[in-house]
C-alpha cells in the first residue's frame, strides 16, 4: 500500500547511474550447530546405494506422429504407444528398458544401437474421441463408417534422436563433499525421478508431479461431489548422508465417479436435477471426462447443448445398404429413444457436448458417468477445507506404517531400469540425530518472566506487556445470532484482568435484516451509512461480528473500507462460544492492531541479541499470494513486512501490493518516481522510512531477509532480482553504502518429515536437524520450533542462501528459533517465524480486497489504494 513518506534516511544525495547491483553466490554450509539436547530420530527418507557408479544415462527426443502426419498429444496414448513399441522393437534397442516421460523425452542406461530411429507402431482398437453415438454429420449406431473404423488398428510413426549423455555420478559422493549441483547433476536426479512415475503409471495411477493417486486410495467425503484421496509422493534426493529416495503421504482432490446427474446435484447442494443451475454446470463440467454407458467409450465434456434433450437438432444420413438415404434432422431425445431401450429422464435438460468446437457430439446426461482419479481443481469452500483437513491428518506411527508397507509393497528398486544402475533402497528409515532447543524465555506485564514448555503458554493469571487503552469503540454485528451487549460486558472483563482499559462501547450497530441477502459490498456500504448516522466522529476501534465463520464475503470489503477510507482499526470475530480463552485471543490481535506489545523474548527486552542489538538490524518477512486455481485474472498480491523499534524483533510494519497473476519474484521492492532523483513509492521505501521513525532515527546496517514460498530454482532470482531492489531503493534514499544481507528462504511445502526413534508423538518442539538428510553442500536445515497436537508435525525446511552478517549455526538456529516466538497474536511457538507468518497473514488478507476485481481488459493489474494515515503505522493484518 502505497505511502506519500518520503523521509531520506541522511541528506546525502547520489547520482541515479551510480550502479547498484552485486552478483552473490549461493554460500556454502558453514558448519552445524552444537546446542540443544540430543535427541534419536527417524525420517522418510530411505538410503540409495548404487553399485554401478559410471553408469551414464542417454537422452533422447520422441516424435509421434499418425499416419497422416498429425502430431499426437496426450500421455495416455503416447505411453501406449511407448509400451507397444518397446513390445515390438525390443531387439531393435537391444533390449534396453525405456523410461519415458510421457510427452518428447526418454532414457536409456548407456545407448542405444543407433542414434536415431524412425519406427511404426500400430496399436490395436485404437480409439476415437468421436466415436459415439451422436455427431454433426454422423449417422445412427452400426452403420456409421467414422465407427466402424475406429475399431481397426491403426499406425502411428515413432521417430527417436539422440539428444545427451547424463552420468549418475553427478549425484553421488555427496559424503565426500564432492557434490556439485549443475545441470547435469538436477538432469541424473530427473531421470530417475521419471522412472518412478512411470511405475506409478503402469499401476493405473493419477500423476500430479511427483505424487501418486490410486483409486483405492483411503477415499475422504468432502462433500460437493468431491473427494478427497491419500496417495504418495516419492522423489529422489542428493543429500549430505548420500543418495536417498524421499517417501510422504500425500492427498489431493478428484471428482466422484458415478452419474453425473448426481454430482451436480451434489455439487449444487440440489435436491431434484430441476434445481440446477446450468450456467454454473457448463462451468464446472468443462474438461471433465465421462464414459459413455451405451458404447463403454471415454469422452471429455467441451460445454452443453445451448437447447434441452428434447430439441436439440443434429444432422444425421442413414445407409440402406448400398444407397444412403437423405441427410434429415432429428433430436438427440428421439435418437436415443429410437436406438436404445433405456429411458431418457433428461429430455428437458441440456445434453453434454462431447465433440470439437466446429463439431459437436451431443450425449444425454443420464448416459454419462463420471470416470474416476479425475482430478479437481476448483477451489474448495471453507467446510470442504475442514473436512479435507480433519479426514487426511495421520498420526505419527500411523504414517510410519503407511510409508513402512509402501516400501515394502512396491518394491521401488525392482524396476528394471532402475536395477540397470545397480541400485537398491534400503527398506528401512534413515536415522539421524537431532537437537532440541532451548526455548526462549518471554517478558509479561508487571515484569513476569515465563519460559514456554513445548512451545506452549498462556496469559492465565498474566497481564500484558505494554497494553493499550480502548477509549472509543463500537460494535457492529452482520445479522449473527448473538447478544452484542454481552460480548461487550465480557470483553471488559477479560481485559481488566490482562491490564487493558476498556470503556463501555458507545454504540452497538445491528445490520438491518432486509440487507441480509444482499450482496458483499452493498452490505457493508448500508452498515458504514447507518454508522455515520449513529455517530457522525469515526471511533478508534470496531469489533465487527461477521455472519459466519473464516468464509464471510464481506470480510474483504469491510476491512478495505475501514483500514483505507476511514482509517478506523478493525477486529472480526465470528463467536461460536465465549470463554476467557477467546477473549483473551481476541484482545490479543486488539492491542497489537493498537499498538500495544503483548510480551517480548526476555534476549530483546535486556538489549541482549548477538550481532543484533548493537548494530542497527532490519528484519523483513516476504511473502506472495496466488489466487485460487484456475483464475488467471486475479492478482497476486506480495506482501512485505519489515521490524520497527530497533532493537525490538517483535514489532512490525508491512507493505502490500498487488502484481500481475502467478508472478513469484516481487516487482515492487524499488519504483522510482519518473523525473525524480528521490522519489519512490516501492515497498521497501516504506519499510525504511517507518525504520528510521521509530529506531532513534538511525538508518538499517544489517538486513535480514525471511523468503516464503520460492522453490530451488528460484533461488539464485531471489539474490539476483528482490535483493538489488532492496538495495536501489536503500540508495534512493541517499545512501551511498550497501547493508549487509543474510537472506533465508523459510520453506514449509516438502516432504521431509521427522519422527523420534523411541516414542509415538510427534518431536518436540525446537527439534532441529542439519546432518545427513540436508543438503550435499548448501547451507540448509530443518527445524520443528512448534508442538504439534494433531497429526504429523511438519518441520520448517530454512535455506541460508547468503549470510554477510556473519553467524554461526548455534546463533543463527537460535534466533531463528526465538522469531518462532514473538508472534503476537499467538499463545503457541509458530511452525514458521514470525516475520514470514506476518507476511502471509498480510498478503492473505489484503487479497480479499481484490476478490472482487479482475484483471482489466487491457491486461492492467487493479492497484490497492493507500492506507489511510490513521492505521498507517501499524500492523494491519487480521
Amino acid at each position: 500500500m502505497e505511502t506519500s513518506s518520503s523521509l531520506p534516511l541522511s541528506p546525502i544525495s547520489i547520482e541515479p547511474e551510480q550502479p547498484s547491483h552485486r552478483d552473490y553466490d549461493i554460500t556454502t554450509r558453514r558448519g552445524v550447530g552444537t546446542t540443544g539436547n540430543p535427541i534419536e530420530l527417524c525420517t522418510n527418507h530411505f538410503n540409495v546405494s548404487v553399485r554401478q557408479p559410471d553408469v551414464v544415462f542417454y537422452q533422447y527426443t520422441v516424435s509421434i506422429t499418425t499416419e497422416n502426419g498429425d502430431a499426437v498429444d496426450g500421455t495416455g496414448i503416447s505411453r501406449k504407444l511407448m509400451d507397444q513399441l518397446f513390445k515390438t522393437y525390443s531387439s531393435d534397442l537391444d533390449g534396453k528398458r525405456l523410461a519415458y516421460d510421457g510427452e518428447k523425452t526418454l532414457y536409456t542406461v548407456g545407448p542405444l544401437p543407433q542414434n536415431e530411429f524412425d519406427f511404426l507402431v500400430i496399436v490395436e482398437g485404437s480409439f476415437s474421441k468421436r466415436d459415439c453415438g451422436v455427431s454433426d454429420g454422423g449417422s445412427s449406431s452400426g452403420t456409421c463408417k467414422r465407427s466402424k473404423r475406429s475399431f481397426l488398428p491403426r499406425s502411428y510413426k515413432v521417430q527417436i534422436h539422440y539428444a545427451a549423455e547424463i552420468p549418475l555420478k553427478t549425484v553421488l559422493g555427496t559424503q565426500r563433499g564432492a557434490y556439485t549441483p549443475d545441470k547435469s547433476a538436477q538432469d541424473a536426479l530427473r531421470v530417475l525421478d521419471i522412472v518412478l512415475r512411470q511405475q506409478a503409471a503402469e499401476r493405473g495411477c493419477l500423476l500430479v508431479r511427483q505424487a501418486f493417486f490410486h483409486s483405492d486410495g483411503h477415499p475422504m467425503k468432502v462433500g460437493g461431489g468431491v473427494i478427497g484421496i491419500r496417495g504418495l509422493h516419492s522423489s529422489f534426493r542428493p543429500t549430505h548422508g548420500g543418495l536417498s529416495l524421499n517417501i510422504d503421504v500425500s492427498t489431493t482432490m478428484i471428482l466422484e465417479p458415478g452419474p453425473v446427474i448426481e454430482f451436480l446435484k451434489a455439487n449444487q447442494s440440489v435436491e431434484t436435477p430441476r434445481q440446477i443451475d446450468w450456467i454454473k454446470a457448463a462451468k464446472m463440467l468443462k474438461h471433465m471426462r465421462v464414459k459413455a454407458t451405451h458404447r463403454n467409450m471415454e469422452f471429455k465434456i467441451i460445454g452443453l447443448s445451448s437447447k434441452p434433450c428434447n430439441q436439440q437438432l443434429f444432422s444425421m444420413k442413414i445407409k440402406d445398404g448400398e444407397r444412403e438415404v437423405p441427410i434429415r434432422e432429428i433430436t438427440v431425445y428421439d435418437y436415443f429413444k429410437q436406438t436404445y431401450t433405456e429411458p431418457i429422464s433428461s429430455a428437458y435438460f441440456p445434453c453434454l457436448d462431447v465433440g470439437k468446437p466446429d463439431r459437436p457430439n451431443y450425449l444425454p446426461l443420464e448416459f454419462c458417468n463420471l470416470v474416476s482419479l479425475q482430478r479437481y481443481t476448483k477451489p474448495l469452500s471453507g467446510r470442504q477445507r475442514v473436512l479435507l483437513v480433519e479426514s487426511s491428518r495421520q498420526k505419527p506411527l500411523e504414517r510410519i506404517k503407511t510409508l513402512n508397507d509402501a516400501m515394502h509393497t512396491y518394491c521401488y528398486d525392482k524396476d528394471p531400469f532402475l536395477a540397470g544402475c545397480g541400485i537398491s533402497i534400503e527398506k528401512e528409515m534413515t536415522q539421524v540425530e537431532g537437537r532440541v532447543l532451548k526455548p526462549p524465555m518471554l517478558k509479561f506485564g508487571k515484569n513476569e518472566d515465563f519460559q514456554p514448555c513445548n512451545g506452549r503458554w498462556n496469559f492465565n493469571n498474566k497481564m500484558l506487556l505494554e497494553p493499550r487503552a480502548i477509549k472509543s469503540w463500537a460494535i457492529v454485528n452482520f445479522s449473527f445470532p448473538c447478544d452484542s451487549s454481552h460480548i461487550s460486558r465480557e470483553l471488559i472483563s477479560c481485559g481488566m484482568r490482562k491490564g487493558i482499559e476498556i470503556d463501555r462501547p458507545f454504540a452497538l450497530v445491528e445490520e438491518d435484516p432486509q440487507y441480509k441477502k444482499a450482496g458483499p459490498v452493498e452490505r457493508v456500504e448500508k452498515m458504514i451509512a447507518t454508522m455515520k448516522l449513529k455517530f457522525p466522529d469515526p471511533p478508534h476501534f470496531i469489533l465487527c461480528i461477521l455472519p459466519e465463520r473464516k468464509t464471510s464475503d464481506i470480510y474483504g470489503p469491510w476491512k478495505k473500507i475501514c483500514l483505507t477510507e476511514e482509517g478506523i482499526h478493525t477486529q472480526c470475530i465470528c463467536p461460536i462460544k465465549i470463554s476467557d480463552q477467546y477473549l483473551t485471543n481476541v484482545l490479543l490481535k486488539i492491542n497489537s492492531k493498537l499498538g500495544g506489545i503483548n510480551s517480548l523474548l526476555g534476549i530483546e527486552y535486556s538489549y541482549n541479541i548477538p550481532l543484533i542489538n548493537k548494530i542497527p538490524t532490519l528484519i523483513l518477512g516476504m511473502d506472495v499470494s496466488h489466487g485460487p486455481p484456475g483464475r488467471a485474472d486475479v492478482p497476486s498480491v506480495a506482501a512485505v513486512v519489515g521490524s520497527k523499534c530497533w532493537p525490538l524483533i517483535s514489532r512490525y510494519r508491512a507493505a502490500v501490493r498487488t502484481q500481475s497473476p502467478r508472478l513469484e519474484m516481487i516487482d515492487s521492492l524499488f519504483q522510482p518516481i519518473e523525473n525524480t532523483e528521490k522519489g519512490d513509492n516501492g515497498i521497501m521505501n516504506e519499510l525504511f522510512v517507518e525504520f528510521y521513525r521509530t529506531s532513534r532515527a538511525r538508518k538499517p546496517k544489517q538486513i535480514i531477509i525471511f523468503r516464503d514460498g520460492v522453490s530451488e530454482s528460484q533461488f539464485e532470482q531471489v539474490l539476483k532480482i528482490e535483493v538489488d531492489q532492496i538495495i536501489k531503493a536503500y540508495q534512493r534514499l541517499g545512501e551511498s553504502d550497501v547493508p549487509k544481507f543474510t537472506v533465508i528462504v523459510a520453506q514449509k511445502n516438502h516432504h521431509t518429515k521427522l519422527f523420534q526413534a523411541k516414542g509415538p508423538e510427534n518431536v518436540p518442539a525446537g527439534t532441529v536437524v542439519d546432518t545427513k538428510i540436508v543438503h550435499p553442500t548448501n547451507y540448509d536445515f530443518y527445524m520443528c520450533a512448534h508442538a504439534g497436537k494433531i497429526g504429523t508435525s511438519r518441520p520448517a525446511h530454512y535455506h541460508v542462501l547468503l549470510d554477510e552478517i556473519g553467524f554461526s549455526p548455534d546463533d543463527l538456529q537460535n534466533l531463528i528459533h526465538s522469531l518462532s516466538y514473538v508472534n503476537q497474536r499467538s499463545t503457541t511457538a509458530t511452525s514458521i517465524v514470525a516475520p514470514v507468518r506476518y507476511a502471509h497473514l498480510a498478503a492473505a488478507q489484503v487479497a480479499q480486497f481484490t476478490k472482487f476485481e479482475g484483471i482489466s481488459e487491457d491486461g492492467k493489474v487493479p492497484e490497492l489504494p493507500r492506507l489511510h494515515e490513521n492505521v498507517e503505522g501499524n500492523m494491519f493484518f487480521c
